[in-house]
């Protein structure tokens, strides 16, 4: 049951994200891309490209201000907060990936749990859950308990499977390829195979 609860929760976040109100944000089209910032940029673009599938697209940086408060005020990070580097990934059909190395006097290092304020994972969609499984198992990626079909509720159809970046970066690997029940009802799709720029 704490799974259906947990699967409901997701989607009626989803669902609020981009519901159709006149006051929402104008012209929005989606989700871009994920910013995150990791220990070894290189390690994480390895990652990504070699084990995840994504491409690199670009990289650029450093960003720094060594004398105002252009940091601070443009990222809300220490004034002397140094981006030494970006790389934008492309991973597939979904949002982009992009990936900061930092240095800053303020920097945290404790990586938060998904029940921490600020706690996060990113979900891949995967035609074959199984496989993937099977694949993280191969390459020795650490995986949590699964995969775990939902059998109930509005996400019924779904399996998924946590796995972990080498600097515990925790992700979701997620299938639903017959889709999900909630979809019988109406309501957005939250996944198409359909390449979107064709």
């Amino acid at each position: 049951m704490k799974h259906s609860i947990l699967a409901v929760a997701a989607l009626a976040m989803s669902f609020g994200a981009f519901s159709a109100h006149a006051d929402t944000l104008p012209g929005v089209r989606g989700v871009n891309h994920i910013g995150l910032t990791v220990p070894d940029i290189a390690e994480a673009e390895t990652f990504f490209s070699d084990v995840l599938g994504c491409e690199k697209a670009t990289s650029f940086g450093p960003f720094r201000d060594d004398s105002g408060t252009f940091m601070q005020d443009l990222l809300d990070v220490d004034p002397r907060a140094v981006v030494n580097q970006i790389a934008l990934m492309r991973c597939g059909f979904g949002s982009n990936i992009e990936l900061f190395s930092y240095d800053a006097p303020d920097q945290k290092t404790v990586r938060p749990r998904n029940s921490d304020i600020g706690g996060h994972h990113i979900g891949f969609y995967v035609d074959d859950i199984e496989a993937a499984a099977a694949y993280f198992k191969d390459k020795g990626i650490r995986t949590l308990m699964g995969p775990f079909p939902v059998n109930e509720g509005p996400a019924a159809g779904q399996s998924i499977i946590y796995f972990f970046a080498p600097w515990g970066l925790q992700m979701e690997a997620i299938s639903f390829p017959e889709g999900m029940a909630y979809e019988k009802d109406g309501g957005p799709v939250l996944w198409s195979n359909t390449d979107p720029a064709k």
